[in-house]
C-alpha cells in the first residue's frame, strides 16, 4: 500500500478502531477476572486497546466505513457500547454468585454486622462475602476461565455484526436467564450452611428447653461462629471446585459460543 493509500484509508481505520474499542473496551470493564474493581481503571482500558490491536485486522473486514453523519456515527458507537456492556454483565452475574453466597453465609454464620468495603456488590458487605469474592476471582484466573468470556467477546461479531439493532427483548430474557441461574447457583453453595444452621438452631432450642437455666443466647453466638467457621474450612475446597464448573457453563452458554 502507498503512502497516498493508507493515508486515504486512515479515518477509516480510526473509525473501525473506535468501533471495535466501543465493544471491547466496554466489556473489559465488566468481564471476570480482567475487570475487576481492585483493577485500576486504566490497566482495564489498557487492556480493551491491546483487544482493539490483536482483533481489528481480522474484525476491519465486517466493520462498516465511518458514515457521512455525526448521528450515525455516534448511533453506531452507542451500539457498541451497549453489546459490550451486555455481553460483560451477562458473564459477571455469574460471578456475582460468589459474593451473594458469601453475604448468606454470613448471615447464618452470625457474622453480618462485620462489615468490608465490598466492590463487587457495592457499599458495605460481609467479610464472608468478600473473602468469597476473592476466591472466584482467583479461581477464574488460575484455571484460565476469563479466556472463554474473551472468545464469546470475539465471537460475538458474528452473532451481533456492528450496525444492526441490538435485540433487546432477547437480550434481556438472557440477562433475566443469567440473573436467575446466579442466584440458584449462590442458594446451592449456601446449602451447607442452610442446613448446619438448622441444625445448630434446632439444638439450642432442645437445649433451652431441656436447661432453660442456661443463657442459651451467649452459648449460641459464638458456637455458631465457630462451627460455622470450621464447616467453611472443612467446605470450601469443594465449595471453589463447584462454583469453577459453574462457572465454566455458564461462559459457555455464553451468546456467540452457543
Amino acid at each position: 500500500m502507498s503512502e497516498a493509500e493508507l493515508l486515504a484509508a486512515l479515518p477509516v481505520l480510526a473509525f473501525q478502531a473506535v468501533l471495535a474499542f466501543a465493544r471491547l473496551g466496554a466489556a473489559v470493564m465488566l468481564l471476570p477476572g480482567l475487570g475487576e474493581e481492585e483493577v485500576p481503571a486504566t490497566i482495564r482500558l489498557g487492556l480493551g486497546l491491546a483487544l482493539v490491536l490483536v482483533l481489528l485486522p481480522g474484525l476491519a473486514p465486517g466493520l462498516p466505513a465511518a458514515p457521512d453523519s455525526v448521528g450515525e456515527s455516534l448511533r453506531l458507537i452507542l451500539l457498541e457500547v451497549l453489546v459490550g456492556l451486555w455481553l460483560g454483565g451477562l458473564a459477571r452475574l455469574a460471578m456475582m454468585a460468589m459474593a451473594v453466597a458469601g453475604q448468606m453465609i454470613a448471615l447464618l454464620l452470625g457474622l453480618a454486622q462485620a462489615m468490608v468495603p465490598d466492590p463487587t456488590l457495592g457499599g458495605l458487605g460481609t467479610a464472608p462475602g468478600r473473602l468469597l469474592s476473592l476466591a472466584a476471582v482467583v479461581v477464574v484466573l488460575s484455571t484460565g476461565l476469563y479466556a472463554i468470556p474473551l472468545r464469546a467477546l470475539a465471537e460475538s461479531y458474528a452473532l451481533l455484526p456492528p450496525g444492526d439493532p441490538f435485540p433487546a427483548g432477547a437480550g434481556a430474557e438472557a440477562f433475566a436467564q443469567a440473573a436467575g441461574d446466579s442466584l440458584a447457583l449462590s442458594l446451592r453453595l449456601a446449602a451447607p450452611f442452610v442446613v448446619a444452621a438448622i441444625i445448630i438452631n434446632v439444638a439450642l432450642g432442645l437445649l433451652a428447653r431441656i436447661a432453660p437455666q442456661v443463657q442459651v443466647y451467649f452459648v449460641a453466638i459464638p458456637g455458631q461462629v465457630l462451627l460455622g467457621l470450621a464447616l467453611l474450612g472443612a467446605v470450601m475446597p469443594a465449595l471453589l471446585g463447584a462454583f469453577g464448573e459453574a462457572a465454566r457453563a455458564a461462559f459457555l452458554s455464553l451468546p456467540g459460543l452457543r
